[in-house]
């Protein structure tokens, strides 16, 4: 996920203000006694000060560099900062791609990619799936925005290029039900604990006669 901090920057008017005072000041007006100084002073920082309210600068917002995570876990390290880097590069091809279809899409893939790395956290037993999920599946969706984003932006509605891009466009949706299935599979394992869980508990209130009581 991008971090953007805040930095305020101000803006330069109120010292030209002040320079353009101190020069029509020195042209028209005496500057040998300490009161003319004084007053000097007094009046540059008047303009200061009103020229900063009049132009108080502008806030922009900076990229903050990202921390690697660290778990103490080797492995599943790895697998996060990959795939906060993987979605990194999706967040910039969904600023870049101007196609409001295709933008839709790769929110969904990068919403449903994030809840299967971050999946490792909940279940290491996962983490070679999600190793694999990494190592191809990803990076070769990515690739195909990739080659999306640079042949949009040659504007030329030619026969290789609209093929490309369709074809393209046709793959993301098989790429979103993909990767809704892997997510789902990843939970396959523990929908059998609790189901196994449910029937135990099951078992032990009719046995106890409180199946079908008020408890």
């Amino acid at each position: 996920m991008l971090i953007l901090r805040e930095i305020k920057k101000k803006s330069v008017v109120p010292i030209y203000a002040v320079a353009i005072a101190w020069l029509i000041y020195c042209l028209f007006f005496p500057l040998y006694l300490l009161w003319h100084f004084l007053l000097l002073i007094a009046i540059a920082v008047a303009v200061y000060l009103g020229f900063s309210k009049l132009f108080p600068g502008k806030v922009i917002k900076v990229e903050e560099p990202e921390k690697p995570v660290s778990t103490g876990n080797t492995e599943l390290d790895a697998i996060l900062n990959e795939g906060r880097t993987a979605i990194k590069e999706m967040g910039r091809l969904y600023s870049s791609i101007p196609e409001a279809s295709v933008k839709s899409r790769i929110l969904e893939i990068m919403n449903i990619s994030d809840k299967i790395i971050k999946n490792a956290i909940d279940d290491p037993k996962d983490i070679p799936a999600i190793r694999k999920f990494l190592n191809y599946y990803l990076p070769t969706t990515i690739k195909l925005l990739n080659a999306y984003d640079r042949m949009y932006a040659q504007g030329v509605d030619g026969v290789n290029i609209s093929g490309t891009m369709s074809r393209i466009e046709d793959m993301l949706d098989t790429i979103v039900v993909a990767y809704n299935k892997q997510l789902d599979s990843l939970f396959a394992d523990e929908a059998l604990d609790i189901e196994t869980d449910i029937q135990v508990l099951d078992g032990m209130l009719r046995r106890e006669g409180l199946k079908d009581s008020e408890f």
